[in-house]
Protein backbone atom coordinates (compact mmCIF):
# COMPACT_ATOMS: atom_id res chain seq x y z
CA UNK A 1 0.00 0.00 0.00
CA UNK A 2 1.38 3.38 -0.97
CA UNK A 3 1.97 6.37 1.49
CA UNK A 4 -0.84 8.66 0.06
CA UNK A 5 -3.51 5.53 1.12
CA UNK A 6 -2.18 4.94 4.42
CA UNK A 7 -2.70 8.51 4.94
CA UNK A 8 -5.84 8.21 3.47
CA UNK A 9 -6.77 5.57 5.88
CA UNK A 10 -5.03 7.32 9.44
CA UNK A 11 -8.88 9.19 9.22
CA UNK A 12 -10.22 6.36 10.83
CA UNK A 13 -8.54 5.81 13.89
CA UNK A 14 -8.32 10.31 14.18
CA UNK A 15 -11.73 9.73 13.74
CA UNK A 16 -11.78 7.61 17.43
CA UNK A 17 -9.12 9.65 19.06
CA UNK A 18 -11.82 12.58 17.98
CA UNK A 19 -14.90 10.89 19.10
CA UNK A 20 -12.74 9.68 22.52
CA UNK A 21 -11.53 13.14 23.32
CA UNK A 22 -15.31 14.89 23.03
CA UNK A 23 -16.51 12.74 26.01
CA UNK A 24 -13.46 14.11 27.89
CA UNK A 25 -14.72 17.04 30.39
CA UNK A 26 -11.49 18.19 31.29
CA UNK A 27 -9.21 21.34 30.54
CA UNK A 28 -7.08 21.12 27.60
CA UNK A 29 -9.70 18.31 26.39
CA UNK A 30 -11.46 20.78 23.99
CA UNK A 31 -8.47 22.20 22.28
CA UNK A 32 -6.68 18.26 21.94
CA UNK A 33 -9.93 17.55 19.60
CA UNK A 34 -9.76 20.53 17.63
CA UNK A 35 -5.67 20.10 16.94
CA UNK A 36 -6.46 16.66 15.98
CA UNK A 37 -9.46 17.29 13.85
CA UNK A 38 -7.14 20.44 12.40
CA UNK A 39 -4.95 17.73 11.61
CA UNK A 40 -7.08 15.05 10.08
CA UNK A 41 -8.31 17.98 7.34
CA UNK A 42 -4.55 18.03 6.69
CA UNK A 43 -4.04 15.14 6.07
CA UNK A 44 -7.68 15.04 3.57
CA UNK A 45 -4.42 17.84 1.85
CA UNK A 46 -1.77 15.57 2.10
CA UNK A 47 -2.65 12.55 0.55
CA UNK A 48 -4.70 14.00 -2.41
CA UNK A 49 -1.09 15.99 -3.31
CA UNK A 50 1.01 13.27 -2.53
CA UNK A 51 -0.60 10.81 -5.12
CA UNK A 52 -0.96 13.76 -7.66
CA UNK A 53 2.61 14.86 -7.12
CA UNK A 54 4.17 10.72 -8.00
CA UNK A 55 1.32 10.01 -9.83
CA UNK A 56 -0.70 7.34 -7.50
CA UNK A 57 -3.86 8.33 -8.43
CA UNK A 58 -6.22 5.46 -7.79
CA UNK A 59 -9.76 4.22 -7.72
CA UNK A 60 -8.72 2.63 -3.97
CA UNK A 61 -7.79 6.02 -3.67
CA UNK A 62 -10.64 8.11 -4.35
CA UNK A 63 -13.69 5.73 -3.48
CA UNK A 64 -11.58 5.55 0.34
CA UNK A 65 -10.80 9.28 -0.07
CA UNK A 66 -14.56 10.10 0.29
CA UNK A 67 -15.03 7.07 2.19
CA UNK A 68 -13.08 8.11 5.20
CA UNK A 69 -14.15 11.85 4.53
CA UNK A 70 -17.55 10.69 5.41
CA UNK A 71 -16.68 8.42 8.38
CA UNK A 72 -14.25 11.33 9.99
CA UNK A 73 -17.37 14.14 9.96
CA UNK A 74 -20.22 11.73 10.77
CA UNK A 75 -18.73 10.14 13.91
CA UNK A 76 -17.97 13.55 15.00
CA UNK A 77 -21.47 14.97 14.09
CA UNK A 78 -22.87 11.79 15.49
CA UNK A 79 -21.06 12.73 19.40
CA UNK A 80 -21.38 16.11 19.00
CA UNK A 81 -25.31 15.63 18.28
CA UNK A 82 -25.36 12.84 21.64
CA UNK A 83 -22.73 15.52 23.93
CA UNK A 84 -25.68 18.23 23.30
CA UNK A 85 -23.09 20.27 21.75
CA UNK A 86 -25.30 21.46 19.43
CA UNK A 87 -27.43 24.23 20.25
CA UNK A 88 -31.37 24.55 20.95
CA UNK A 89 -31.75 27.66 22.50
CA UNK A 90 -32.14 30.69 20.69
CA UNK A 91 -33.44 32.92 22.72
CA UNK A 92 -37.20 33.18 21.82
CA UNK A 93 -37.22 30.38 20.02
CA UNK A 94 -36.30 26.79 21.05
CA UNK A 95 -35.79 24.14 19.03
CA UNK A 96 -36.75 20.54 19.41
CA UNK A 97 -34.34 18.16 20.77
CA UNK A 98 -34.61 15.71 17.36
CA UNK A 99 -33.54 18.59 14.78
CA UNK A 100 -30.11 17.94 15.26
CA UNK A 101 -30.54 14.30 15.54
CA UNK A 102 -32.89 14.74 12.24
CA UNK A 103 -30.08 17.40 10.08
CA UNK A 104 -27.64 14.23 10.76
CA UNK A 105 -29.81 11.62 9.30
CA UNK A 106 -30.67 13.51 6.19
CA UNK A 107 -26.65 13.63 6.04
CA UNK A 108 -25.88 10.17 7.21
CA UNK A 109 -28.64 8.68 4.52
CA UNK A 110 -27.14 10.59 1.44
CA UNK A 111 -24.05 9.52 2.37
CA UNK A 112 -24.55 6.01 2.09
CA UNK A 113 -26.75 6.09 -0.81
CA UNK A 114 -24.45 7.83 -2.89
CA UNK A 115 -21.56 5.91 -1.62
CA UNK A 116 -23.35 2.46 -2.71
CA UNK A 117 -23.72 4.09 -6.35
CA UNK A 118 -20.28 4.74 -6.02
CA UNK A 119 -19.62 1.49 -5.69
CA UNK A 120 -21.87 -0.05 -7.77
CA UNK A 121 -20.34 2.14 -10.99
CA UNK A 122 -16.55 1.49 -9.49
CA UNK A 123 -17.91 -2.20 -10.26
CA UNK A 124 -18.86 -1.20 -13.76
CA UNK A 125 -15.74 0.28 -14.58
CA UNK A 126 -16.75 3.97 -13.93
CA UNK A 127 -14.79 5.77 -10.97
CA UNK A 128 -17.45 8.51 -9.55
CA UNK A 129 -15.44 11.52 -8.67
CA UNK A 130 -15.96 14.48 -6.03
CA UNK A 131 -17.54 17.22 -8.19
CA UNK A 132 -17.88 20.78 -7.19
CA UNK A 133 -21.12 20.53 -5.17
CA UNK A 134 -19.42 17.37 -3.45
CA UNK A 135 -16.55 19.64 -2.16
CA UNK A 136 -18.50 22.28 -1.13
CA UNK A 137 -20.83 20.29 0.97
CA UNK A 138 -17.70 18.39 2.57
CA UNK A 139 -16.01 21.86 2.65
CA UNK A 140 -19.28 23.59 4.58
CA UNK A 141 -19.77 20.20 6.86
CA UNK A 142 -15.98 20.86 8.20
CA UNK A 143 -16.72 24.58 9.03
CA UNK A 144 -19.98 23.37 11.11
CA UNK A 145 -17.81 21.05 12.63
CA UNK A 146 -14.92 23.29 13.34
CA UNK A 147 -17.52 25.71 14.99
CA UNK A 148 -18.84 23.48 17.24
CA UNK A 149 -15.46 22.22 18.39
CA UNK A 150 -13.90 26.01 18.77
CA UNK A 151 -17.30 26.54 20.88
CA UNK A 152 -16.03 24.30 23.61
CA UNK A 153 -11.97 25.58 23.09
CA UNK A 154 -13.72 29.60 24.02
CA UNK A 155 -15.69 28.63 26.57
CA UNK A 156 -14.00 25.89 28.80
CA UNK A 157 -10.14 25.78 27.91
CA UNK A 158 -9.84 29.58 26.91
CA UNK A 159 -12.24 30.58 29.83
CA UNK A 160 -10.06 28.64 32.14
CA UNK A 161 -6.66 29.73 30.97
CA UNK A 162 -7.18 33.65 30.48
CA UNK A 163 -9.51 33.83 33.81
CA UNK A 164 -12.41 35.59 31.67
CA UNK A 165 -16.01 35.04 31.07
CA UNK A 166 -16.13 33.87 27.01
CA UNK A 167 -19.75 32.53 27.37
CA UNK A 168 -20.67 34.94 24.37
CA UNK A 169 -17.65 33.88 21.93
CA UNK A 170 -18.51 30.29 22.69
CA UNK A 171 -22.74 31.18 22.43
CA UNK A 172 -21.47 32.38 19.12
CA UNK A 173 -19.56 29.91 17.75
CA UNK A 174 -22.19 27.68 18.51
CA UNK A 175 -24.83 29.27 16.45
CA UNK A 176 -22.22 29.93 13.62
CA UNK A 177 -21.62 25.91 13.58
CA UNK A 178 -25.30 25.62 13.64
CA UNK A 179 -26.51 27.92 10.67
CA UNK A 180 -23.38 26.30 9.06
CA UNK A 181 -24.55 22.59 10.16
CA UNK A 182 -28.53 23.52 8.61
CA UNK A 183 -26.47 24.83 5.05
CA UNK A 184 -24.22 21.61 5.03
CA UNK A 185 -27.50 19.70 5.00
CA UNK A 186 -28.55 21.15 2.12
CA UNK A 187 -25.83 21.43 0.16
CA UNK A 188 -25.53 17.68 1.15
CA UNK A 189 -28.73 16.86 -0.58
CA UNK A 190 -28.59 18.92 -3.23
CA UNK A 191 -25.33 17.61 -4.23
CA UNK A 192 -26.66 14.07 -3.72
CA UNK A 193 -29.74 14.46 -5.95
CA UNK A 194 -27.30 15.73 -8.61
CA UNK A 195 -25.59 12.55 -8.59
CA UNK A 196 -28.68 10.66 -8.42
CA UNK A 197 -29.62 12.46 -11.55
CA UNK A 198 -26.24 12.00 -13.00
CA UNK A 199 -25.65 8.34 -12.70
CA UNK A 200 -28.86 6.81 -12.20
CA UNK A 201 -29.15 5.30 -15.61
CA UNK A 202 -25.24 3.61 -14.98
CA UNK A 203 -25.99 2.29 -11.74
CA UNK A 204 -29.70 0.77 -12.28
CA UNK A 205 -28.82 -0.30 -15.79
CA UNK A 206 -28.97 -4.39 -15.95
Amino acid sequence: MNLPNIITLSRVPLMFIIVGLLYVDGVGAATATFVLFVVAGLTDWLDGHLARKQGLVSTFGILMDAVTDKVLLLGIMIALVDRNRVPLDFGMVQLPAFVPVFLVLLILGREFLITGMRLVAASKGVVVAADKGGKQKTLTQILAVGGFLLATVAGVDFAAWTGRNLDVVARTLNYTGFGLFVLATGFTLSSGARYFRRYRDLVFAN
